[in-house]
């Protein structure tokens, strides 16, 4: 038997479940790392540092690009963008509601005391642009500055309004802010009292000095302004006929007409969705004409549009075979059942060609519709859709692009036809003269 031997093993001190206290020098003071410093927010002692220096440059908008190009490396502008960008316009920080704040420290080199002409605003445009060209993070605060400064429309004068407008119109123009900043104008109180109206009156005549209205109304839509502008109103106001007379009379007759657009456009989709409903509930064709003509003459639809959009609403009121051998068939018994509504909307050369150059492009988007082109104009031929003079314009000069060597081959011995036969009725009438 082996003797139990007794032994005092020692833990190790790096397993031992108590930490030994490391020792410190007394006395000693450990100095903050700068980033876990949290400074003190004092846009004061920035505005007066931004108000020195438009004081020393003055009216000279080029000396004032280059002092805030150059303080942008000393002072926070990330921090202080509010303060910065209203000392810019209003000459001073600005309290809620528009006023100037009781501090004295202000300047008189700002948006607000300058000329109220366009060149004036376009160079003070200038100064904003560079700015925010070399400090990019100070874009989503300057379109936040511009928001909060529309809302304080009815603290400033006219003049300062007028003033504002402009510079804003400009910087839409320019791309350096988005129209989305409009929404601040239909704020309840300010469409009340018709500053936004007023407002926007300016705002429109600066930003289309610069743009067209093409240009313009793609900035709307983007944002989904396009269809917001009648917000600009009281309710009992909000119609096409107020909103058209009231820029029209302004000088803004591009912007009444691009509303007048705008509504014509929402009633062509609401009619689009109720006549495809009429189709999918199965109501008779006759009902589907007498509600069409109906609302083609309440909202001043030409018979072109309302060809295009009674095509895309037949098409699109079937589910199609894949096959392409079995489309063809489908597609000529789904468009022999609608030939007397495409027909009640052709009364004119125009119409007809509308609606060739609409299938044209139908047959191509859709691939399995290639080699029916010439089918479906064939049946619309014999139903009295379509005639022989339009389908000969489409054939000889009118054709899109779009496939155009494939449909053309495939109309060719019909198109030959059709020449014939015309030819035989001209030689038929000369006989019996």
């Amino acid at each position: 038997m082996r003797p139990i031997v007794q032994t005092n093993l020692r833990m190790p001190s790096f397993m031992s479940t108590q930490r030994q206290q490391k020792p410190t020098l007394t006395g000693q003071r450990f100095k903050t790392r700068k980033r876990d410093e949290k400074e003190r927010f004092d846009p004061t002692q920035f505005q007066e540092s931004i108000v020195q220096g438009l004081n020393q440059t003055g009216s000279d908008l080029e000396a004032v690009a280059k002092f805030l190009d150059a303080s942008g490396a000393k002072l926070d502008y990330r921090r202080y963008a509010e303060t910065l960008f209203d000392i810019l316009v209003a000459g001073g920080m600005l309290a809620p509601g528009g006023t100037l704040s009781d501090d004295l420290t202000r300047t008189e080199f700002c948006l607000f005391t300058a000329q109220e002409d366009l060149e004036t605003m376009q160079a003070y445009a200038q100064v904003f642009n560079k700015l925010i060209r070399r400090y990019k993070y100070l874009e989503k605060g300057f379109e936040e500055e511009i928001k909060k400064l529309l809302l304080f429309l009815k603290g400033f004068t006219e003049s300062e309004r007028n003033k504002l407008a402009m510079l804003t119109g400009i910087l839409l123009a320019n791309g350096n802010i988005s129209a989305h900043i409009l929404s601040s104008l239909f704020n309840e109180n300010l469409v009340k009292e018709g500053v936004s109206a007023a407002f926007a009156v300016k705002l429109f005549k600066s930003w289309l000095n610069e743009r067209d209205i093409g240009s313009v109304a793609g900035s709307l839509r983007k944002v989904g302004m396009d269809n917001r502008l009648m917000e600009l109103f009281p309710a009992n106001k909000r119609s096409c006929e107020h909103f058209s007379k009231y820029f029209s009379d302004a000088g803004l007759k591009e912007l009444s007409d691009f509303a007048r657009n705008q509504e014509s456009i929402g009633a062509r989709k609401e009619l689009q969705k109720e006549v495809q409903e009429l189709m999918s509930q199965g109501e008779p064709i006759k009902d589907i004409i007498v509600y069409s003509k109906e609302e083609m003459k309440k909202n001043s639809i030409s018979e072109q549009t309302m060809i295009s959009m009674l095509w895309s609403c037949i098409m699109s009121s079937v589910e199609w075979n894949k096959k392409e051998e079995l489309v063809t068939e489908q597609a000529i018994r789904h468009l022999k059942q609608y030939s007397l509504l495409l027909k009640a909307f052709t009364s004119q050369g125009l119409s007809e060609l509308t609606l060739l150059l609409k299938i044209q492009e139908y047959c191509y988007d859709n691939i399995h519709f290639m080699k029916t082109f010439q089918k479906i104009v064939v049946l619309l031929y014999k139903a009295d859709v379509l005639n022989e003079e339009s389908i000969l314009k489409w054939y000889n000069e009118e054709h899109l692009a779009k496939g155009k060597g494939m449909f053309l081959e495939q109309m060719k011995k019909f198109v030959e036809w059709l020449k014939s036969a015309e030819e035989e009725s001209e030689s038929e009438e000369e006989a019996e003269d």
